[in-house]
């Protein structure tokens, strides 16, 4: 059944277009995802669906009744209105027919009008409401319902507004980066739901798990032109690398037989006949398809990192609170080169506050934080790049000087800067508002990097950034020679980046814990299997040749949990690898070789 169609809609702010006529259709249970890189117009895309904004030329088409709700990326919610009010106030049609059937059991007289209004309840199951909107926000840990939204995180914020949107019960749910701002732990949770509940979707998400468990098909907008792959994000890689593998062959070919003609047309040939006059005609055509040019261009990451000493930092029983809040208790570590740490833990228990005792920001109320004189941090903070009014690409640059040094001694201008960033010189004088969110973020790497750190903390540098310069980040970080502390809800990225995790339990407790995300999914999942093996009879699991195979293998369980606890003390010092061949992941490598 026929959702939604897209006819020819276009984008332009004044002389810049920011996408050309596209069109495309959606039918009722897909879970689509829309791939792009920054600055293509994927949230205007979805702004324009969702009747959020309007598009210079073309229509947008929903099938009649069809009940459309939007996520954006930043939801702008009433900031004196409590989580409950907010709920309550969102223009829910549930609410509505609530709102109906009261107004009948006032006029108790008019019966056809309380019929209807009965019946209502019944289609739209509003008898139990405020039981399903207490449940969700339970399940999204937004238990307090008096809480206002000036109060709230950002990650709360996201909460709520995709609990509006999920109690709309929606025949269209279109969200716009669903995974920014929330921890991990609400990441795998709506992941879980989307996979099960038989919702229609469509996305633009940098995800790549999410985009492998969650979606069926991908709508890639490439050079203007939208391709549709039907399949896994796993199965565009491969079809999409297929693609471009043809059109390097016939641009190839093209290329060849322009040459070709282009020798014949150099002898001046007459148009005698008219295979002749064609052949002329035709040139035209041949060289204008030889001299078009994918706009391949990557982003190229290169820094000059200043000398490194023998020391990093070292952390010796340092203690932090605010008040009765416990963040830091008597914690210990010495950084080395070439450490690759995630952190990973609940929002709330204190991973922003460990960078800001790092980086010297904050002090610790006991302890010491002992820093190298060479030591040279690059912070890139959520917050992102300081937007100031009427400030232009390349004036953000040049504050760090005309000419920025590279390895060997060599230089470049603040010009060639932002061309490897992706900034053309016409991008180079636009103003910085007016940048996409992607297209910001790509500015504010580029201003932490040129600054040549060699201790580098990145806090949530995924967000908004598209999956191509994601690849060229990672790249560049496996080879990154100094120390590197990663912030991420972005479990691929994590998976390829660290080799270990410090994991915030809260109440001052963090747990070094040796592999990175997905070993550490696997290893939680054993635990909490060995755990609930543990509250059974021991009859239950004991090890006899009456034993069932189930209970075998939670006796099994224990045991390898038992000795890879011995192992884990000796690996925190020297942070040696140790592989979990034992365990199955949660989160595999995609069989495509080209997921990267």
């Amino acid at each position: 059944m026929n959702l939604l169609s897209v006819e020819g809609i276009s984008k332009a702010y004044g002389e810049r277009i920011i996408f050309e006529p596209l069109s495309f259709g959606m039918s009722k249970g897909q879970k689509i995802a829309l791939i792009a890189k920054n600055g293509s117009g994927k949230t205007s895309i979805l702004k324009i669906i969702a009747q959020q904004d309007t598009p210079n030329q073309g229509l947008v088409n929903f099938r009649k009744g069809t009940q459309v709700s939007y996520l954006p990326q930043d939801p702008v919610l009433d900031p004196n209105k409590t989580v409950e009010k907010i709920i309550l106030a969102s223009g829910n049609q549930t609410l509505e027919v609530i709102a109906a059937y009261e107004k009948a059991l006032q006029n108790p007289e008019d019966a056809e009008s309380y019929q209807k209004a009965f019946e209502a309840m019944d289609q739209h199951q509003a008898w139990d409401f405020e039981t399903q909107y207490k449940q969700l926000l339970s399940k999204l840990k937004l238990d307090d319902l008096t809480l206002k939204a000036a109060a709230l995180s950002g990650g709360q914020k996201k909460r709520l507004a995709l609990c509006s949107a999920l109690l709309e019960k929606p025949d269209l749910l279109i969200l716009d980066e669903p995974t920014n701002d929330l921890d991990l732990e609400m990441i795998e949770w709506l992941e879980a739901y989307f996979i099960k509940e038989k919702l229609t979707l469509l996305m633009v998400t940098h995800d790549r798990y999410f985009l492998e468990r969650v979606c069926n098909e991908i709508i890639e907008l490439d050079e203007g032109v939208l391709f549709s792959y039907k399949g896994s994000y796993s199965y565009f890689l491969e079809k999409r690398a297929a693609r471009m593998e043809q059109l390097d062959t016939e641009a190839h070919k093209t290329k060849r037989h322009f040459t070709k003609e282009l020798e014949w047309m150099r002898r001046q040939p007459k148009a005698r006949t008219t295979k002749s006059k064609s052949r002329i005609g035709d040139f035209n055509t041949i060289k204008a398809k030889a001299q078009i040019r994918r706009n391949e261009h990557k982003v190229q990451l290169e820094i000059n990192m200043e000398r490194l000493g023998s020391k990093m930092i070292e952390m010796h029983r340092v203690t932090k609170t605010f008040g009765n809040k416990v963040i830091l208790q008597g914690f210990d570590y010495n950084f080395q080169r070439n450490d690759r740490i995630g952190i990973i833990g609940n929002n709330g228990t204190g991973k922003s506050t460990f960078l800001k005792l790092l980086t010297d920001t904050i002090k610790p109320d006991s302890g010491k934080i002992i820093r190298g004189e060479t030591l040279k941090f690059g912070y890139y903070t959520q917050e992102g790049i300081e937007i100031k009014s009427g400030q232009k690409v390349i004036e953000v640059i040049q504050e760090f000087g005309e000419f920025i040094p590279l390895k060997k001694g060599r230089k470049i201008s603040a010009q060639q800067l932002l061309e490897r960033f992706l900034f053309d010189r016409k991008k180079q004088y636009d103003f910085v508002e007016k940048l996409s969110g992607g297209e910001r973020k790509r500015l504010y790497l580029c201003t932490v990097l040129i600054q040549n750190p060699n201790f580098l903390i990145l806090d949530e540098p995924t967000n908004d950034l598209d999956i191509v310069t994601l690849n060229v980040l990672e790249n560049f970080l496996l080879g990154f020679p100094g120390c590197l502390i990663v912030v991420s809800h972005d479990r691929y990225f994590m998976d390829k980046i660290v080799d270990h995790l410090f994991v915030f339990r809260g109440e001052g407790k963090i747990e070094d814990f040796p592999g990175n995300y997905s070993d550490f999914r696997a290893y939680e999942g054993l635990e909490n299997t060995a755990v609930s093996s543990k509250k059974k009879p021991k009859t239950e699991w004991k090890n006899t040749a009456d034993d069932s195979n189930e209970n075998k293998a939670s006796y099994e369980d224990q045991r390898i949990l038992k000795n890879w606890k011995k192992k884990l003390p000796p690996l925190n010092p020297k942070k040696k690898t140790f592989k979990i061949s034992l365990l199955t992941k949660p989160y595999p490598r995609m069989r495509s070789k080209h997921f990267q």
